[in-house]
């Protein structure tokens, strides 16, 4: 059964670097480690119990993958296998499907292997690239912008927003369009619809007027582009009037949409800005225009990381900076925000919706596809982690809805609609949810005391054995507790009444 809480989770591996050619994997003959624990990371743990053989290899074992670790005795393997062999595969009631259709599905009509797309970026910016990317497994690719520009990128280009086990949590980046010429990615294009005729081929483009617009999306069409996607929202623009520019302007939006669908038979996508109130009056604007569905969400403008010495934010270039996009998983509740705006938006109906922005896992992907995404589009991941991670997102969400019953992935979008709502008033506000402590995994570190206590209602206090003991007068059933526990200690329990006069009667 698929966990919502995972039984293994990251911070079990923390000193794992996910290694390319892992030497744990080389000097071991009856498993690959190194693809177990990337499965952890990548919280497919239980497809990583479902690989296992039948019986544990590891129990007799003097794990030498250890010792051939890069940080040789600092990442316990054989312990986190162990762990899926005894906690995570008795669990497992649903096998491993034995192929892969539950996730074919289409963009505007054309079919798909699976909902996975690299998004535009240098992820997807040349043939040898997407050569090895459709030999991993990914559906189809968003080619890097073309454009007519003379384009020059800064040096260094990219900065990021770390979590304490090094991984990225948000990716900032300055970094333009395709430098290669619109002959060279035409020539990309012909070869690769040659070597890989069933992958798909979103061509990203960018003009600089009406007739640049529709004469780059004929050109992608003529040389086997599948579909064309119109950007509409690059930030990083060195010429004004461009990427963001246009997108914040639905007017101008309508104007280059109609533009480029006028131009070619293949459909036409709009990838929107995120650096607006409200998406839709763009999308709206787009449908006017012609456009077949909708991209979302490029990067968000940010800035990042001050340095206290010189003063200047990241990424110095030459003693100056930019502000630039904002990426990764840090922007990922941003991102389903937007989806779920369009998604619900009865003028954008029957238009397809190409989802992105921070997924890494397939728990990632399916929120997106729950709220709409019809498409799921990955840069930052893949510039984090390699072309690999495919694996765990087509697994992953293969068992997944294979454990729900679904015969399709087209099943699942848009299911988590119908109880979300863009304000907050429909929310009902006359019981509280309590906490309730799981003490065989207390550890008695007193965090949820503490956040209680300065940040909350104070109504946990610990007592002499370090054990947390709940006021229910006090507490308000906000689940800070629940957050902030480290041991994932502590659950929801039963509901009563609020007493609505004590609770207006407390200080803001």
């Amino acid at each position: 059964m698929i966990q919502a809480e995972p039984n293994i989770s990251r911070s079990d591996m923390i000193r794992c670097v996910l290694c390319g050619s892992a030497p744990c994997g080389s000097v071991c003959g009856k498993l690959n480690p190194a693809d177990l624990l990337r499965s952890i990371w990548f919280r497919n743990e239980q497809g990583a119990a479902g690989r296992l053989p039948e019986h544990n290899p590891c129990l007799t074992c003097p794990a030498p993958c250890e010792r051939a670790c890069v940080r040789a005795g600092e990442v316990p393997i054989r312990e986190l296998i162990n762990r899926l062999y005894y906690q995570v595969k008795p669990e497992c009631e649903t096998p491993l499907p034995a192929d892969e259709t539950r996730l074919q599905c289409d963009l505007c009509g054309i079919p798909l292997e699976n909902p996975f797309l690299l998004s535009s970026s240098v992820v997807a910016s040349s043939y040898d690239m997407l050569d090895r990317a459709f030999d991993a497994g990914w559906a189809g690719a968003c080619f890097k912008t073309i454009c007519t520009l003379d384009i020059h990128e800064a040096s260094p280009r990219f900065s990021a927003v770390t979590g304490g086990d090094g991984s990225i949590i948000g990716f900032k980046n300055i970094e333009q369009l395709s430098d290669h010429s619109v002959a060279e990615n035409m020539e990309t294009f012909r070869r690769l619809k040659a070597r890989h005729p069933r992958k798909f081929i979103l061509a990203s483009i960018m003009g600089q007027n009406e007739e640049e617009w529709a004469e780059l999306a004929r050109r992608c069409e003529e040389n086997g582009a599948d579909a064309v996607e119109l950007n509409f929202s690059c930030p990083n623009m060195a010429e004004p009037g461009l990427g963001v520019d246009i997108g914040q302007v639905p007017e101008l939006v309508e104007r280059f949409t109609a533009a480029a669908k006028k131009a070619c038979r293949i459909p036409v996508l709009a990838k929107l800005t995120p650096n607006v109130a409200s998406m839709n009056p763009a999308a709206e604007a787009a449908r006017r225009g012609g456009a077949d569905g909708i991209a979302a969400i490029n990067t968000i403008r940010s800035i990042v990381g001050i340095n206290p010495h010189t003063y200047v934010s990241a990424p110095a270039v030459h003693g100056r900076s930019a502000v630039g996009g904002y990426s990764g998983a840090a922007v990922k509740p941003i991102a389903l925000r937007f989806i779920a705006e369009l998604a619900q938006n009865p003028a954008l109906r029957g238009m397809h919706l190409s989802a992105m922005g921070g997924v890494e896992t397939w728990q990632d992907a399916l929120e997106f596809i729950l709220l709409g995404g019809g498409s799921i589009q990955v840069t930052t991941a893949v510039m984090q982690y390699g072309y690999r991670i495919i694996d765990d997102l087509k697994e992953g969400l293969n068992l997944f809805l294979a454990e729900k019953g679904f015969g399709s992935v087209r099943e699942a979008v848009g299911l988590g609609l119908d109880t979300l709502s863009p304000t907050a008033e429909v929310l009902e506000r006359d019981t509280v949810v309590y906490p309730q402590f799981i003490r065989e995994r207390c550890i008695g570190c007193g965090r949820c005391a503490i956040s209680c206590m300065d940040g909350g209602h104070q109504a946990i206090r610990m007592d002499r054995n370090r054990h947390p003991v709940l006021s229910g007068r006090k507490c308000v059933g906000c689940h800070l507790c629940l957050l902030v526990c480290p041991q994932h200690a502590i659950r929801p329990r039963g509901k009563r009444a609020a007493v609505r006069a004590a609770q207006s009667s407390r200080p803001d």
